[in-house]
């Protein structure tokens, strides 16, 4: 909506009255002497950081609305992406046919556990992990973990390309 040189005008606008106000309570405070300006010059410059001011509240206004639009949008595709995910995990686990055992080990191999993290949480050993991974990965038809997740992703992603027809 504001381009930048405006903004950055403004900005400078902001900056150098700033300087001003500042220099002023320097002063005062450590009793350095200043040369007096004429009022005109003081009158122009508050009324210079007044309208800084000002604007600079209207133009934050208006950014931190868009931003608070965007951020609902983004969160909301991201549920519809974390459902769709889920949806796809569900389709997939009930093909392969896994135990609910496998189902919890697919999960978690899919979210990057190591087979010590997943034998920690599940409460079993590491060659019990180890077996209902390969069980897993032979179910699936792959060869590992990468392509484990390379299947949802791929799912996820893919589009349907249009067709052409040549009349």
């Amino acid at each position: 909506m504001f381009d930048r040189p405006l903004l950055v005008a403004i900005l400078l606008v902001q900056v150098l009255c700033a300087g001003f106000f500042v220099s002023g309570i320097i002063s005062t405070v450590f009793g350095i002497p200043l040369a007096p300006l004429e009022w005109v010059y003081v009158e122009l410059i508050e009324v210079g950081a007044a309208f800084g001011l000002v604007v600079g509240i209207v133009i934050t206004t208006i950014a931190l609305s868009r931003m608070r639009k965007r951020n609902i949008q983004v969160e909301a595709a991201l549920r519809r992406a974390q459902s769709a995910f889920r949806d796809v995990l569900e389709e997939r686990f009930l093909e392969w046919e896994l135990t609910p055992a496998e189902r919890d080990v697919a999960l978690f191999a899919i979210k990057g556990f190591s087979t010590q993290e997943m034998a920690g949480m599940r409460g079993v050993s590491e060659g019990t992990i180890k077996a209902q991974t390969n069980a897993i990965y032979k179910k699936a038809g792959v060869n590992g973990r990468s392509q484990l997740l390379s299947l949802f992703i791929d799912e996820l992603v893919e589009a349907e390309l249009p067709v052409s027809t040549n009349d």
